[in-house]
């Protein structure tokens, strides 16, 4: 059987994958535990300072040479955690990587945005059991994310998006769209070199 077709069989593959898993398995807390020794190393760090950059590289999946994320900074793996080349994160984000985020070039998110991939079930009895699941969160390049706003799981932005600060991000928001409010709706429509 083929690596693509084989089932999901560690927690870390299920979570990974946005199947049901059990977020207390060994590996999965060793990793929260090394991801929360580096954030809190970054965390205390101010501009300028010369382990930054080789703080950020441990914790992120994909770090390109110009990326801004201004402390403190919040993950639960980081390694799940895509940017592209010149991504700006303001104060105090929060990034739920349980499932994979990406963010393409340029993209300016503001203070205190979530982006959230980390889902519970809605069955009563599943949560019960402790099991959680996610669903990945995509961002396109040359995105604005105003300040406070939060973006759901399973979202996808597309390319020059504008999301207005505070909105809360429920569905998909397309290339060169305005949204604001909660839920967040459409305000504009132009086209994605306007």
């Amino acid at each position: 059987m083929t690596e693509e077709l084989r089932e999901p069989a560690t927690e870390r593959e299920k979570m990974i994958a946005g199947r049901l898993y059990d977020p207390g398995d060994p590996e999965l807390v060793a990793e929260r535990k090394r991801s929360q020794a580096l954030m809190r190393d970054y965390n205390a760090t101010v501009y300028g300072d010369d382990t930054r950059s080789a703080l950020l590289a441990a914790l992120l999946g994909t770090l390109p040479a110009r990326v801004a994320i201004r402390a403190p900074f919040y993950v639960d793996y980081g390694w799940n955690i895509a940017l592209g080349e010149g991504v700006f994160l303001n104060y105090g984000c929060v990034l739920l990587d349980v499932c994979p985020i990406r963010i393409g070039d340029g993209t300016q998110i503001g203070p205190m945005t979530q982006i959230l991939t980390a889902d519970h079930p809605r069955d009563g009895a599943t949560r019960a059991a402790g099991l959680e699941f996610g669903r990945p969160v995509t961002i396109g390049r040359n995105v604005w994310i105003g300040g406070g706003a939060i973006l759901l799981p399973g979202v996808t932005v597309g390319d020059d998006a504008v999301i207005g600060a505070g909105a809360v991000v429920t569905r998909d928001v397309a290339a060169g769209t305005t949204v604001a409010g909660n839920p967040a709706r459409p305000l504009v429509s132009r086209p994605a070199n306007a």
